[in-house]
């Protein structure tokens, strides 16, 4: 039994090849400069939480050598005002978790900005005090 609605193929069309698949291309190293752009801005976007060290660090650890260690730095600092969220939300049961976490928020904000200022510049940061959880 055949198909009514198959065409007969056109005797002056020549049969289409099929195309081989492309490979995946590679995202070649970062520049000099994109190397420090994202390396700071994964310092300032510790102002948001750790989600943008994280994700900075993930998608460029791979591409600049500055971003991969800063990322690291700046998402290990996250991580550390994280657990003191914590603490401070545990601690809100007695009162004085409100004041931690207004500690730490204020504290999130000032080394960021900081550290964004020192990286901006060429300048590697280290934290005063940070897990470092992430090596």
């Amino acid at each position: 039994m055949t198909d009514p609605n198959a065409q007969t193929p056109d005797p002056n069309v020549p049969p289409q090849q099929p195309v081989p698949p492309q490979p995946a291309a590679t995202a070649g190293p970062l520049p000099q400069d994109q190397d420090i752009q994202w390396a700071s801005f994964a310092h300032l976007g510790g102002i948001l939480g750790f989600l943008p060290s994280l994700i900075i660090w993930l998608v460029f650890k791979d591409r600049g050598q500055f971003t991969n260690v800063e990322a690291k730095e700046a998402l290990n600092f996250q991580i550390t005002m994280l657990i003191g969220y914590v603490i401070g939300a545990v601690l809100s049961i007695i009162l004085i978790g409100g004041l931690i976490s207004l500690a730490v928020w204020v504290i999130s904000i000032v080394f960021s900005i900081i550290a964004f200022l020192r990286v901006k510049d060429g300048q590697h940061y280290r934290y005063p005090f940070a897990l470092r959880l992430i090596k």
